[in-house]
């Protein structure tokens, strides 16, 4: 009976003091830890969503860029942090449904290490080769590296980046060859200087240099085609059936963060991922959907996104690093 006590009264004091703690937050500058460089979409929200947070708490937030090692650093820096709300992780599926069925080993445990705060958003990629390249179309391109087998690139800066290449090759039945980079923007670098052949990636990296003439945009990822670009088809309309392939956004507390700070965060992101400042800064512009969630439905969605990424890592034939 003394212990029954002990434990209650240990819970309840847990409790309070996770309540009093959200009741004050923040206190004090949130650091978002983005997995990516700067200028890659993942960085593009983190920055749309912390101005909107810090419109409505009047307290900044620091946008940290970890980028390299396939979201590693970020990951384990998060991992790692005090689990008091004030050091979140802005990512996407490539850390936690993509990296446990592409590495043998991670430094981190993309469930147990992390509390999951909220779904931010859903995304396509576009497919993109330089100007100077002879094809015009996708089916022009998969005759090309038909032709050629292995002699053609893509490169890619996160996992949705190389898990589109690498669906393109098995539906296409061509041979490509994979340079990985740290971030899609390095990688579009190196396709704007010609040492790369072709990548796809997320709209809001590669649409700005397709306007701008740099790149040419050969079709879109997703299921249908982007609002941005409705000239422009989809991959499948283009000739590979069936294809389809997009992103997500989603945030990420420590492990053992108080469930009440968790409720505040996800509060505070979910309004300010539905403003018409975060719409109109990056939402609109990237052709990103606003995509919104609880904690728990984030927890289940996760589940079913590493369920199916792995499934694609396998009938791609690729094994774990």
């Amino acid at each position: 009976m003394i212990k029954l006590t002990s434990l209650a009264i240990g819970l309840a004091t847990l409790l309070a003091t996770g309540a009093a703690a959200a009741q004050g937050y923040p206190e004090k500058p949130i650091t978002f830890v983005v997995p990516f460089a700067a200028g890659s979409a993942t960085d593009q929200i983190a920055r749309a969503l912390g101005t909107g947070i810090t419109a409505e708490t009047k307290q900044p937030v620091v946008i940290d860029n970890k980028a390299g090692a396939s979201g590693f650093i970020a990951s384990q820096q998060v991992a790692k942090a005090p689990a008091d709300g004030y050091t979140v992780l802005i990512t996407t599926n490539t850390t936690h449904a993509a990296n446990e069925h592409l590495y043998k080993k991670l430094p981190y445990d993309p469930v147990k290490d992390f509390a999951p705060v909220a779904a931010l958003g859903k995304g396509g990629q576009i497919m993109v080769v330089n100007p100077n390249s002879p094809v015009k179309t996708v089916a022009e391109f998969v005759a090309l590296a038909k032709k050629e087998p292995g002699k053609l690139s893509f490169g890619s800066g996160s996992s949705s980046s190389r898990m589109a290449g690498e669906l393109l090759q098995q539906m296409a039945g061509i041979k490509l060859l994979h340079v990985p980079y740290k971030s899609n923007p390095l990688a579009v670098t190196d396709l704007l200087g010609g040492q790369i052949d072709m990548m796809i990636t997320d709209t809001a990296t590669g649409l700005p240099q397709v306007k701008a003439g740099k790149l040419r945009a050969l079709g879109v990822s997703g299921a249908k085609r982007s609002p941005l670009a409705p000239d422009l088809p989809t991959i499948a309309e283009a000739g590979v059936k069936g294809y389809e392939m997009g992103y997500w956004f989603a945030a990420y507390a420590p492990a053992k963060t108080p469930p009440a700070v968790v409720k505040r965060l996800n509060d505070l992101l979910v309004k300010a991922a539905k403003s018409e400042a975060a719409k109109t800064a990056f939402y609109d512009p990237s052709g990103t959907e606003v995509f919104t969630s609880t904690p728990d439905e984030l927890a289940k969605f996760q589940a079913g996104e590493s369920q199916k990424w792995g499934r694609i890592v396998k009938a791609a034939g690729i094994e774990a690093e």
